[in-house]
């Protein structure tokens, strides 16, 4: 059960992650704001970002997940969360990378999880 509460929290940080990072280019880059505020602004989607990342992180330590699991959960968690970001709301075009891309984090949660795997 922790580890689905981990996974959730995970979710929410990286929808806000997300949107600090790479929100403000939904008009591209030339933006009339200054770059000051954008920063100010993306930093204060952050801070929700970390109130979901570390509790997350916590607990899923907490349930024995180690350092290695959480963030390779955390890189298949981000690549899930930003895709349909880039494609729904930036309006990026889809690209075969992303799911090559995807596939390989994949691989990586196989090894990173093999020997728990292997011994069910």
């Amino acid at each position: 059960m922790k580890v689905l509460l981990t996974i959730g929290l995970l979710v929410l940080s990286n929808m806000f992650m997300t949107f600090a990072w790479y929100g403000h280019l939904k008009k591209g880059a030339g933006d009339a704001k200054p770059l000051f505020w954008i920063i100010v602004l993306s930093w204060g989607v952050a801070f929700f970002e970390y109130c979901f990342m570390i509790p997350a992180n916590r607990i899923g330590a907490e349930s024995g997940l180690s350092v290695a699991q959480l963030k390779i959960m955390q890189e298949v968690i981000t690549l899930s969360v930003f895709v349909p970001f880039a494609l729904l709301y930036l309006g990026e075009q889809w690209r075969w990378d992303y799911l090559w891309a995807f596939l390989c984090i994949m691989g990586a949660v196989f090894f990173v999880n093999r020997q728990y795997l292997m011994n069910s």
